[in-house]
């Protein structure tokens, strides 16, 4: 039985902020915070206590035109300031984002409920995608064609989109903002944010450290409220070149739908339902460490999670054995005490999920071998779960959990592995562990994701090109990529006699 932390931590907790004003409940437009139509809001309440932390400003669809007539106004601009002064924008940014880390972290905490130590991993990780950015707004280059064409100079050059919209989740409502919104700007595009109605704080408390730095107002836009009206007039409006989406498949479709009128640019990190593949070849331990880390951060609400893991008949007992260990183990608690690994999941909708697939996949034949219930039926917390034997017809082997339920089947052979980690509409990430150095490559080869991990659950950054195959997204964020997403090519061809 996994322990559960009961000492109290004390009020709401936002006493604990240095600086007070990152907690911001208005909207922010134009340089200005901006409150609701007739005053309206909406709650954010602490996932882990049920505490209302906030009424933030519900703007609506008027609003939200609002936004970007502010953006389109803030274009020319920002697009017509030298790279290096818009990077000296960003850097500020960022040096503002490390100096108020623990305070963004204690907000994530408070709105999201994950452990302060995963949340003060992602203030360093999100702060890492503006200073890369920063300095990619300096080598956005362009290129000389050879011409086929005589008395003719032939330039690419690539230059700034337009406006662009950004669509965030709550499981990491830091760095999808940074790792967007960070690339658009670097590229000259202003931004309109509509960040989670869960999690508004964090998005509030970056605004507030961008305006520090000497971002122009209309340059950075977050229009809190209702997610439907907002985003739809995101992608009805044609001054909107762009639009960039963290979030569910099913949701994503939708988007893309209603954007395709004005045929925006579409940069989309949609659903996962990764394998972790564990040949018989694999140290026990170090494959039990690496499970461990890609299924339970953020409580499994992570589109990277290991979703379905395989293990090679020769290992499976010892390895299930040494995985279910360090299960149970796992403390679960209020994200602010310091020893909690796991913390609460979003809302109820999220805990019916996950118990509806532990229960299917027991009636299936699964069994539970760590957890598989709720803490308690009046709070969102899911004790830590292992199910063994899991059969290929159970939900969780082709839905994501999105919580804290690992689901482990065996395996014979490579082939086999194969098509049953390919079997699936999504292609995010995809892990290994073996100590074979041709089959690495193999399977590097074979697996049908836009990421794959060899012998590490930790892969992602912002050098690298963060996406998926198939229904998992569109396009790229981070690298070099994540930049270009949020520009056009342009092709200039001059005439060279006198």
């Amino acid at each position: 039985m996994n322990a559960i932390l009961d000492h109290p931590i004390g009020h709401d907790g936002l006493g604990r902020l240095q600086d007070k004003h990152l907690f911001r409940e208005l909207a922010y437009i134009d340089g200005r915070w901006v409150a609701g139509k007739n005053a309206e809001t909406f709650a954010v309440t602490d996932p882990a206590t049920g505490r209302r932390l906030a009424r933030v400003a519900s703007l609506d669809e008027a609003q939200a035109v609002l936004a970007i007539d502010a953006a389109e106004k803030a274009f020319p601009a920002w697009r017509s300031r030298l790279p290096q002064e818009r990077a000296a924008i960003l850097r500020r940014w960022y040096e503002l984002v490390l100096a108020n880390r623990e305070d963004l972290a204690v907000l994530m905490t408070l709105e999201q409920g994950k452990p302060l130590g995963e949340s003060r991993g992602e203030i360093d990780y999100g702060a890492s995608f503006i200073e890369w950015f920063a300095e990619e707004a300096k080598r956005l280059n362009g290129e000389t064609i050879a011409s086929h064409l005589p008395d003719a100079e032939m330039l690419v050059r690539r230059e700034a989109l337009g406006v662009v919209a950004l669509v965030t989740p709550w499981n990491f409502p830091n760095a999808m903002i940074t790792r967007k919104a960070a690339a658009a700007i670097a590229a000259g595009c202003p931004v309109v944010i509509h960040p989670s109605s869960e999690t508004p704080l964090s998005a509030l408390a970056l605004v507030e450290l961008a305006e520090r730095a000497g971002m122009p107002a209309g340059v950075f836009n977050i229009v809190t409220g209702k997610a439907a009206p907002i985003v739809d007039a995101f992608c009805r409006d044609e001054r909107v070149r762009a639009l960039s989406f963290t979030g569910s498949t099913e949701i994503g479709k939708m988007i893309a739908g209603k954007c395709a009128a004005t045929v925006k640019r579409l940069v989309m990190e949609l659903g996962g339902h990764a394998p972790l593949i564990i040949f018989d070849d694999a140290d026990i331990d170090r494959a039990a460490d690496i499970a461990m880390a890609a299924k339970f951060a953020t409580s499994g609400q992570d589109c990277l999670a290991a979703n379905r893991i395989f293990v090679q008949r020769g290992i499976y007992e010892a390895f299930a054995d040494a995985f279910a260990s360090r299960i149970a183990a796992l403390k679960v608690g209020n994200g602010l005490d310091p020893a909690t690994e796991i913390g609460p999941l979003m809302h109820g909708r999220a805990v019916d999920k996950v118990e509806e697939h532990v229960h299917d996949a027991c009636e299936r034949g699964a069994k539970i071998r760590v957890g598989g219930n709720r803490v308690e039926s009046d709070t969102l917390f899911f004790e830590p779960t292992l199910l063994v034997d899991v059969p290929h017809d159970a939900a969780l082997m082709h839905e994501e959990t999105f919580g804290p339920v690992a689901a482990i089947s065996v395996f014979d052979s490579e082939e086999e592995v194969i098509a049953r980690a390919n079997a699936t509409q999504y292609g995010l990430v995809a892990y290994v562990v073996t100590a074979n150095g041709a089959r690495q490559l193999r399977m590097g080869r074979a697996l049908e994701y836009g990421m794959v991990a060899i012998n590490r659950a930790k892969i992602t950054g912002a050098p690298i090109p963060f996406g998926g195959w198939k229904q998992s997204g569109l396009g790229r964020e981070g690298a070099h990529q994540g930049i270009e997403a949020f520009t056009e090519l342009k092709y200039l061809c001059i005439d060279t006699v006198a």
